[in-house]
């Protein structure tokens, strides 16, 4: 028998002895004691296969049964068959899970759009000379292609039969490139849009905006340090992940750039710019050139529009607060005058007659209260006035200030434009075309969808719409849109979402008949009963978290454990935005520890059969290391997940 179902049957054995030896004599079993057992027997049911849907519908309805036992069996059945209708029909007009199917509809469009292997290799040549680039760009890909799907096994899926034949063919180390695919493929449950931050958000009645916004900067850590990691295993390493040959660096470049390279300059915009005038570009048409010079030039006017962006909103802020102070000067309205003239004028005649004499100031002050009132109506006298209300407004107006902030920006940014221009080959022109094909298009995607979500111009729900669009109109652009492929998606989509809403209304039948049992009472008890400080229920909620994830799916802990740990968070004055940033990341495990571990039998799937499910484990395990240093550094430094949702909201 396989090492890994003896692990799966040493813990059922474990927890069926748990329960026999902590369980109290039949004589003195409560509901609370059924409540805790039905929570035992959930987690051995779903080990030994059963459908988790079904399989914790049947122990609520079961559970609730003996919970209404003292009734008589009619009145039971009719409690317990209310209770279900009430649950069903609570998760059916819960309006944030409107947006999951549209998500995995998106995710699946663009699964079948054909951009993976495009992005892959364009990111490939562009990490070319970074150690580990092949590892490096595989993570890449995985953390844009998942941030766009969102679909663990479809990722794994797809990379292990794009990514792992190029490694493996590189020389990489086997352990080494299934521990890159599988860890890789995970980062689509924590980055946004994410379905898991979505069913958080409806358990624990956290504002998914906001979860997407705290889980951003999380979800970029943690890819970075994958990367980091792969890049010191290059260094220490270099048998584990070679450099790659110089052959397989170069770029077949198209005849119009071989013939401008020869004649005039390899760099791509002095040569284009050069190719335009003179008899030097007779066999290669004007448009052609033109065609090139503007993707050229691209870069340059995206930095362009940005200068012209900040400056006009640094311009104008500056402006508008100009503006709100001569308005609080203006006497347009009663209650204004009177406000303006007893308090504003002496203080602006204080700072600006000192130098026009020593006599002004007492005038002023006994004087300019009633002038100030009847004055300014007739804007007749502003001669008069000059010395103490033009001074004081008119600079202000005519010439807005702009940050210096802006000005280092800006230099800095041009100072960047140039080198990338002098640095600017024809062979990297090639590169920057296929990322215009293959990244860009998924990145504005993603960023209007996480953009129009995160900055409050969309719900969740209609930014998922926006989102299933923008996979449609991908699929069209690339020429793999037609009837079979979208009928597949729907259908996957359809499929995927049906398991997921059914998860919901069984875990909520499921959590009913624990509370009603009084399971999640006996359970508060006990944990405030052990006097444990704030820091002491967080390390062990994300221990318990943790080793859940070795039987369980994140789907099970999220609908079943997290409606247990939700209740006590305020009696630590925990923040249930932070504590679910913490479970999404702390999650990540879930995909990566055996007996469980789904990544490990996506990539099993499609590897080569030398590659053992024993070596995908062992090559996981760094990266389950990396993800609970990654939890410890968010729990540390808790502003990496809470700054831009307290920044936007």
């Amino acid at each position: 028998m396989r090492k890994e179902a003896w692990f799966g049957i040493s813990i059922l054995i474990a927890i069926v002895l748990a329960l026999v030896v902590f369980m109290p004599a039949p004589a003195d079993i409560t509901n609370g004691h059924l409540g805790l057992l039905m929570l035992a027997l959930i987690v051995v049911t779903i080990m030994l296969g059963f459908p988790t849907a079904f399989t914790l519908m049947g122990m609520g309805v079961i559970f609730t049964l003996f919970a209404y036992r003292g009734m008589g069996p009619k009145l039971a059945i009719e409690q317990t068959l209310d209770l279900m209708v009430l649950r069903t029909y609570a998760v059916m007009t819960n309006d944030v899970l409107i947006a999951v199917p549209l998500f995995i509809f998106m995710g699946y469009l663009v699964e079948r759009a054909n951009l993976i292997e495009k992005l892959f290799k364009s990111l490939h040549l562009v990490m070319a000379r970074i150690p580990g680039s092949l590892a490096v760009a595989t993570v890449i890909t995985c953390a844009v292609f998942a941030t766009a799907t969102g679909i663990v096994g479809a990722v794994v899926t797809l990379m292990g039969l794009l990514a792992l034949p190029a490694m493996l063919k590189s020389g990489y180390d086997i352990k080494l490139s299934a521990g890159v695919i599988t860890a890789g493929g995970c980062l689509g449950i924590m980055i946004p849009p994410s379905v898991l931050l979505i069913v958080y958000g409806a358990v624990a009645g956290v504002s998914v905006v906001k979860l997407y916004a705290a889980a951003f900067f999380p979800g970029i850590m943690l890819a970075g340090m994958y990367v980091l990691y792969i890049i010191l295993v290059a260094k220490i390493k270099p048998a584990w992940a070679p450099p790659l040959p110089e052959e397989e660096r170069r770029i077949p470049l198209p005849e119009f750039a071989t013939r401008i390279k020869d004649s005039i300059s390899n760099k791509a915009l002095p040569g284009l710019a050069r190719a335009l005038k003179g008899d030097r570009n007779r066999d290669i048409p004007a448009s052609v050139i033109l065609k090139q010079l503007f993707i050229t030039l691209i870069p340059a006017i995206l930095f362009i529009c940005a200068v012209g962006l900040s400056y006009k909103l640094s311009v104008t802020s500056t402006a508008t607060q100009s503006t709100e102070l001569m308005e609080l000067g203006s006497l347009d309205a009663p209650s204004t005058i009177q406000y303006a003239g007893s308090l504003q004028e002496p203080e602006g005649a204080g700072l600006a007659e000192p130098p026009g004499g020593l006599a002004e100031p007492p005038g002023s002050l006994q004087a300019e209260p009633p002038g100030g009132i009847a004055e300014p109506p007739g804007a007749t006298a502003p001669v008069t006035q000059n010395n103490a209300a033009a001074p004081a407004n008119a600079p202000v107006a005519e010439k807005p200030s702009v940050s210096p902030v802006f000005w280092i920006v800006f230099a800095v940014g041009l100072v960047l434009i140039i080198a990338f221009y002098a640095w600017f080959t024809f062979a990297r022109l090639e590169i920057f075309k296929m990322l215009l094909a293959s990244f860009f298009p998924l990145a504005i995607m993603i960023l209007a969808v996480l953009g129009s979500i995160v900055f409050g111009f969309a719900t969740p729900s209609e930014a998922a719409a926006m989102g299933a669009f923008g996979g449609i109109l991908l699929a069209l652009c690339y020429r793999r849109l037609n009837m079979p492929m979208l009928k597949e998606s729907v259908y996957l989509a359809a499929r995927t979402s049906a398991m997921v809403c059914w998860l919901f209304v069984g875990s909520s039948i499921f959590s009913a008949a624990f509370a009603l049992l009084g399971g999640q009472e006996i359970i508060n008890n006990w944990v405030v009963s052990m006097d444990l400080t704030p820091v002491e229920f967080m390390i062990l909620a994300q221990i318990v978290i943790f080793l859940l994830g070795w039987p369980l799916e994140w789907t099970e802990i999220i609908v079943i454990f997290m409606p247990i740990f939700l209740p006590l968070l305020a009696h630590y004055n925990i923040d249930p935005l932070f504590f679910g940033i913490l479970v999404a990341l702390n999650l990540q495990t879930a995909f990566l520890s055996p007996p469980v571990a789904m990544s490990a039998f996506y990539l099993k799937g499609v590897a080569p059969p030398h590659v053992t499910l024993n070596q995908i484990f062992l090559g996981m395990l760094p990266f389950m290391g990396i993800q609970i240093l990654a939890l410890i550094l968010l729990y540390l430094f808790p502003k990496i997940g809470l700054w831009l949702p307290e920044v936007l909201y």
